[in-house]
């Protein structure tokens, strides 16, 4: 067996270094990307704006180095922002003392000290760095819509019992949710993604779409056609 040459071994070794550092990032944004949906739900954000919270936050961090910048602050600044955005909007005090809460369980609201401002003027100062960052395009198309759409289109063309027996719908929404830890969300298409989830949740539990041996095209097929729901 030939033997490695210094050149190739160090070109291995730092193979090995990238991709250890790639899981440890995205450890990193699977923790910090948990911690945006429970605050956002503490907060009592909707889904689409817990969702463009978190588009915030990975396309923030597509364009800046993990280690450039506290990923807890930025995800503090992506909920401000996405709450303005989506037309639902959050007080800095809220964001500070949910996020504080979830970083100390049982702790009491902060004092309005020179702790508080600090932090709030470090939440509002990100704010317009993401904005900067990201050049000011932080209006999303989420997959929400688009499986609304299919999961009422697919309760229709399922017989009853099929659907009534297996939590379809529960799941497929679950596993939208879920998908917003990682970057699936400025990989791939809106329509492309609700209907990955779904044929996930179908697949999970076993269910056939009706006619589907017969069909000239897969189910899924019809639904990713590049076409828009009002």
């Amino acid at each position: 067996m030939e033997a490695f040459g210094p050149k190739d071994y160090g070109g291995e070794d730092a193979a090995l270094r990238a991709e250890g550092r790639l899981a440890l990032e995205a450890g990193v944004h699977f923790r910090v990307t948990r911690f945006i949906m429970e605050a956002g739900a503490k907060l009592g954000m909707h889904s689409i704006p817990i969702a463009t919270a978190c588009t915030i936050y990975h396309k923030f961090f597509c364009e800046i180095s993990l280690d450039a910048y506290d990923p807890y602050l930025v995800a503090m600044s992506s909920l401000y922002l996405a709450g303005k955005v989506e037309e639902q909007h959050l007080r800095t005090r809220d964001i500070i003392n949910v996020s504080n809460r979830y970083f100390h369980p049982g702790s009491e609201p902060l004092e309005l000290d020179s702790r508080f401002w600090a932090l709030r003027d470090s939440i509002v100062q990100c704010e317009l760095l993401v904005l900067r960052v990201l050049r000011f395009q932080v209006s999303f198309q989420h997959p929400h819509k688009y499986l609304l759409h299919y999961l009422i289109s697919l309760k229709n063309w399922l017989n009853r019992y099929s659907w009534q027996r297996t939590p379809i719908s529960v799941t497929a929404w679950a596993l939208l949710r879920d998908s917003y830890h990682g970057q699936l969300c400025l990989r791939f298409q809106a329509q492309h993604i609700a209907v990955a989830v779904l044929h996930l949740a179908l697949e999970a539990y076993g269910v056939e779409v009706p006619a589907e041996a017969e069909a000239e095209k897969p189910w899924w097929q019809i639904y990713t056609m590049d076409t828009e729901i009002p």
